[in-house]
């Protein structure tokens, strides 16, 4: 995956027939609702995707631990985005992934988050927004996890820039960078 550092960003459903056409590898699906996320899901597999689901961005999904085994169990979704610790701990009882998403919204919130991601200990961390060159340096030296960022970011320096500055991979939602 490494060699690929762009994550598809799906946020319409439109999009999900250029993350099936595109380079991309993975994939975070923030749209969709439990009535039609096994077909897309499927689909998204079939193209050869890793799908993981922002579960506070697709309707019908609880933020509970059932929820989480559900979507891992039913939907055999490879991972979770989440905003919510508990949700962490959910997949890893659930035994899918689990990308922990913050907010660098000042100091003491990525103090707070750095020490939510040493407690419960996410696969990967997506740091929001993800034009901060300093920021992404700084988190980077304080986590262990592979670092994703996203949010804001519409041109190609910006997405070079961010994995200058220690980003392991780039989640963009506009699809001329996923090819």
């Amino acid at each position: 995956m490494k060699d690929y550092p762009i994550i598809a960003s799906i946020t319409v459903d439109e999009q999900i027939s250029q993350a099936i056409a595109s380079d991309v590898k993975r994939v975070i699906l923030m749209t969709g609702n439990i009535t039609n996320l096994g077909s897309i899901i499927d689909s998204l597999h079939q193209s050869g995707k890793q799908v993981y689901v922002h579960t506070e961005m697709v309707s019908g999904i609880g933020r509970d631990a059932s929820a989480i085994q559900y979507l891992a169990d039913v939907f055999k979704v490879d991972g979770i985005v989440t905003t919510k610790s508990n949700a962490v701990s959910a997949a890893k009882q659930a035994g899918i992934f689990s990308i922990q998403r913050i907010f660098a919204i000042d100091t003491a919130a990525i103090t707070t988050a750095v020490r939510m991601i040493m407690s419960y200990k996410p696969d990967e961390v997506e740091l929001m927004p993800g034009l901060m060159p300093r920021v992404i340096q700084e988190l980077k030296e304080r986590i262990t996890q592979p670092l994703i960022v996203g949010g804001l970011i519409r041109h190609e320096e910006e997405i070079q820039q961010a994995l200058k500055s220690g980003a392991d991979f780039v989640s963009v939602g506009h699809e001329k960078f996923w090819t």
